[in-house]
This record gives C-alpha cells, structure tokens and sequence, in this order.
C-alpha cells in the first residue's frame, strides 16, 4: 500500500464528495459494520467503522487505501482485507487520529498485512 494507504483507489468507484455515513462495510470474509464518519482529508483519507456487537461496539479508522469498490445503489463499502485485520487494529479514539504516533501505529497495522 504504501503512499496510498491513505487515498481511495482509483478502482474504488469512490467520489469526492459522496456522504459514506451510514452505509455497511462488508470484509473480504463478511460484514464489520457500518460507517459512522468518513474524511477526505489530503493525505489522510479515511473512514471510521462503528463495528456495533460484533466487536463490542469498537470504532475502528480505516485508511481509504483498504476500500476495494464503493456500491453506492446498495450502500456498501467494500474492504480489501479480513475482518480479523479489522478486529486487531488499534481503537479509534475521536481526536487522536492526528497524533503522529496513533498515524503510525494505524499505518504499521495495515502494511503489516499486505506483505
């Protein structure tokens, strides 16, 4: 993934612009989710996942770069990874996801599974 961990790829279908809230994150595996924030931020794209009882209602931040197509008809967010990798990144903290050590620990965790 590298340096583009944190923008939506290109394959995504994403448009700028587009309100992703509330739509469901379906894992390569299954369903995570729904997303309760979204950001386009330059260099810094991503979108927060209310996991609910699944997880026992973590959030956590997924880097744009994980979105594999974006359905808008059915309102899905597809991700290219297994909800285990969802379920072991680290929790989303609101106003922590600018603290350079939380970026990294976010970005170590998901170019640690696409070696």
């Amino acid at each position: 993934m590298g340096a583009g961990m944190w923008g939506f790829p290109e394959s995504s279908g994403h448009a700028p612009g587009a309100e992703l809230v509330g739509y469901r994150v379906e894992a390569t595996d299954g369903p995570i989710g729904k997303i309760d924030k979204h950001s386009e931020d330059v260099g810094r794209c991503h979108i927060v996942v209310d996991t609910g009882p699944w997880i026992l209602g973590h959030r956590r931040l997924v880097p744009a770069g994980v979105v594999s197509r974006i359905d808008r008809e059915r309102e899905v967010v597809y991700l290219d990874c297994p909800k285990e990798q969802i379920k072991e990144a680290p929790d989303f903290e609101r106003g922590r996801y600018d603290d350079a050590a939380t970026v990294r620990l976010i970005e170590q965790h998901y170019a640690h599974w696409h070696l």
